[in-house]
């Protein structure tokens, strides 16, 4: 099983969207289908080694949808997108400067038809024969193509009934112009408006839309094109980034973006790295330290080396994975999709049932209907250029055309299309600005309806990095710490990592290691140059068993700190006690604020710990949670059935460290990792904390409620959009109250409800 994932062109509606997923769910081999109109692309999985992409992607060229296997190579997609998004801009603006001065010779044929202008030619109908054609073979060519191919292919969308629209006023204008006995109505103009709104509102669309990707674009922004690299003699030179290698020197000066993930060599500065993990403090880096790619180097000059380049840096996985996010749908898109997908055949069985309605049925219904609506202007030609149409209708048949072609062109399933990928968009944008990745838009709907928070304690809402609180003995602090740093250094335990940094902070000097042997969970013994004796360090327990002497005083600090949430190390030299390092879990920053936000947004929050009692008791009252929300001494099939019981009425969403806790985050509704920007694609949960933070937490749900109100907004728009608008153009208010919509109307409206769900996407705050 693989994933592949497509850019396809000539997506422009829910309906090209049901359409391409038709194809791909049909081809032999492909499952897990998701297509997004906003990034046009399209992410699925291949379950057969066999399968030739060639001929899915040759079908769906041959369904008016051009495609390509998307290159995941980050060192070339900067360039590569700036390049193709400008020359988009270019076509779709040259287009549109054609059809805009198409519209504006029409324009001014309705005031030289009035006499409101000197320039008979602008009135002549030949004149505007011509306009209408122009319109029709270039900036409206691609658009009417597709639509018929579509069309003939059974797989009709918007570009088809905008085609149909267009073709059937300038067929029934031509007809008018060449056979005036036929009693057509001749609309020249309409073709010319209609076209023009259209690109008008696209140009504007696809504007905004570029406006919702931002978020990509920011990040894409975060790669420099050059590095400095050096080349002997500590001399430098200037490079493309895309030329560097594992295992390059590089120069990163103050003011400079590192250019790859790298390690630092020498020099010490501060980091900016908001941008990626959301941390918003600086972070004091110096040697040995990994950088991420995109981080901004503050205010000194730093050696780097080199570890990973191109797609397979932080940031290009950060950017692979924001794309991805943006493409899985929430249940509620899809059923938009569904119904955009059949909408086109609504319309043009109703198109054409309005068309017979007011051919054939209307004058049985309203014999007057047409003299009762000119008030006896019938008399005049039906074949002036500017027509007030349907208004000016003089027979059935001429109203009949003008509002099955005000149907076809009205009708809006873009906004049905673009009412849930915008919010998507946006909403993962703003979200990974403040470090968190959903990872998918079916995760921000299930996080819009979370109601109940599990927090593990571990690494979740403390560090879970142990640090020195205090040393209790009767000799030097430093010297016990530098006995215990010293034979802990070849150790991975996270107390040791605790011991050998505190001793690395006060710049002591390690002792080398003369032997050496580890008791896993327990402690740790040998000798060190320098010491004469037998060094033991561990529990007090573990020190008792090989014949340390604990004296008095020693006991008395163990009884202390026995119901304190601290871990106890001894450190001995020939059974003789030295003295005691006292460590703690650091409480991170921002759990105490966190946790009050999603308190006061009512959302009931649990702690569930595998640690001792006292620990979890200990922090439970720092956060102000009842007994009646925390757990502690539980083994990790305990924390599922406590999830699995809570899920029952509830839905429940679990913050873990990603690792120890996968059972319990896969279990729970929505799962949570906390984890650094570097393990940022290896994490699997729903959703990610990028940073080493808590406080984008709140913020993400927040969030998601207000993204899914957006969506809602919008598909009740398009929905309601259509509802009302698609009876008006069928002329439901004409007998009363003798209101119509032309067709030019009509495509400004479709146009404007499009524009509309954009820009109330772009809204989201």
């Amino acid at each position: 099983m693989g994933s592949i994932q497509i850019s396809i062109d000539g997506m422009k509606c829910g309906g090209c969207v049901n359409t391409v997923e038709n194809i791909l769910k049909n081809s032999e081999g492909i499952e897990n289908v998701s297509v997004n109109l906003l990034t046009e692309s399209a992410y699925f999985d291949i379950n057969n080694t066999y399968l030739n992409i060639d001929v899915v992607l040759e079908d769906l060229k041959e369904n008016g949808f051009p495609s390509k296997i998307y290159v995941n190579d980050f060192s070339k997609k900067v360039n590569k997108a700036e390049l193709e998004k400008k020359k988009a801009w270019i076509d779709e603006w040259k287009k549109l400067n054609f059809a805009l001065l198409l519209l504006l010779f029409s324009g001014l044929g309705h005031l030289a038809e009035g006499g409101y202008l000197n320039l008979p030619i602008l009135g002549n109908l030949l004149f505007h024969a011509v306009l209408a054609t122009l319109a029709l073979l270039f900036p409206g060519r691609k658009i009417i193509i597709k639509g018929f191919q579509s069309f003939i292919k059974n797989r009709p969308d918007m570009d088809s009934l905008v085609a149909l629209g267009v073709t059937s006023a300038y067929t029934t204008s031509l007809l008018s112009l060449v056979f005036p006995s036929t009693g057509f109505p001749c609309f020249f103009n309409e073709p010319v408006m209609l076209l023009g709104f259209i690109l008008i509102g696209r140009f504007l669309e696809e504007r905004a839309r570029y406006q919702t990707g931002s978020s990509i674009g920011e990040l894409l922004d975060l790669q420099p094109e050059m590095a400095n690299i050096y080349i002997g003699n500590n001399e430098v030179k200037s490079v493309r980034v895309k030329s560097l290698k594992i295992g390059d020197e590089i120069q990163v000066l103050a003011g400079d973006r590192v250019p790859a993930d790298c390690i630092v060599i020498t020099g010490k500065s501060f980091i900016d790295v908001s941008h990626i993990t959301g941390e918003s403090k600086p972070i004091s880096v110096s040697r040995g330290v990994n950088l991420l790619n995109g981080s901004l180097n503050l205010n000194s000059t730093l050696k780097l080396k080199v570890i990973k380049v191109g797609g397979e840096t932080s940031l290009a996985k950060l950017v692979n994975l924001i794309e991805s996010v943006q493409a899985n749908k929430p249940p509620i898109q899809r059923i938009a999709d569904q119904i955009a997908g059949k909408f086109t055949y609504f319309v043009l069985l109703l198109a054409t049932l309005s068309f017979f309605f007011w051919w054939k049925g209307a004058k049985q219904i309203w014999p007057d209907l047409l003299i009762h609506n000119h008030h006896g202007l019938m008399t005049s030609s039906n074949h002036t250029l500017h027509n007030s149409l349907g208004s000016n209708a003089d027979n059935f048949l001429s109203l009949a055309i003008q509002l099955s072609i005000a149907v076809l062109v009205i009708a809006c399933p873009c906004a049905l299309g673009l009412a849930t990928p915008t919010v998507i968009t946006v909403a993962s944008g703003k979200a990974a600005k403040k470090g968190v990745l959903f990872k998918g838009g079916d995760k921000i709907e299930m996080a819009s309806k979370i109601n109940q928070i599990i927090f593990d304690k571990t690494g979740t809402l403390t560090r879970g990095k142990p640090h020195i609180i205090d040393f209790k003995n009767n000799y030097d602090n430093l010297f016990l710490l530098k006995i215990a740093a010293s034979l802990e250094i070849q150790s991975k335990h996270p107390i040791a990592n605790a011991l050998v940094k505190e001793a690395k902070k006060q710049n002591l000097i390690l002792l080398p290691i003369k032997s050496i042997n580890t008791e896993s969970g327990r402690g740790i013994e040998g000798e060190l140059d320098s010491i004469d004796g037998f060094i033991n360090i561990g529990s007090i327990e573990w020190l008792t068993s090989k014949g340390v002497i604990i004296d008095s005083d020693s006991k008395k600090v163990l009884e202390t700190e026995e119901n304190k949430p601290h871990s106890v190390v001894g450190v001995s030299i020939n059974n003789k006690l030295l003295g005691l390092i006292l460590l703690g879990d650091l409480l991170r920053e921002d759990s105490i604020t966190s946790v009050q936000k999603l308190r006061k947004d009512n959302y009931k929050i649990h702690i569930l710990s595998g640690d001792r009692k006292e620990t979890v008791v200990e922090l439970a009252k720092i956060l102000n949670c009842p007994d009646a929300e925390i757990k502690w001494d539980l083994l990790p099939e305990m924390k599922l059935n406590i999830i699995e019981n809570l899920k029952n009425n509830n839905k429940v969403a679990m913050i873990g460290d990603g690792i120890n806790d996968a059972p319990a985050l896969a279990s729970s509704n929505l799962g949570i990792a906390v984890g650094s920007g570097t393990q940022i694609a290896k994490a699997n949960a729903d959703v990610l904390l990028m940073g080493d933070q808590l406080n984008g937490l709140p913020y993400a749900f927040s969030l998601s409620k207000r993204a899914i109100r957006k969506i809602k907004q919008n598909l009740i728009w398009a929905f309601g959009y259509n509802l009302i608008a698609i009876p008006i153009a069928a002329g439901i208010l004409l007998p009363k109250y003798g209101i119509l919509l032309t067709p030019s109307i009509a495509a400004l409206l479709m146009a404007t409800s499009s524009i509309t769900v954009v820009i109330n996407a772009l809204s989201l705050d």
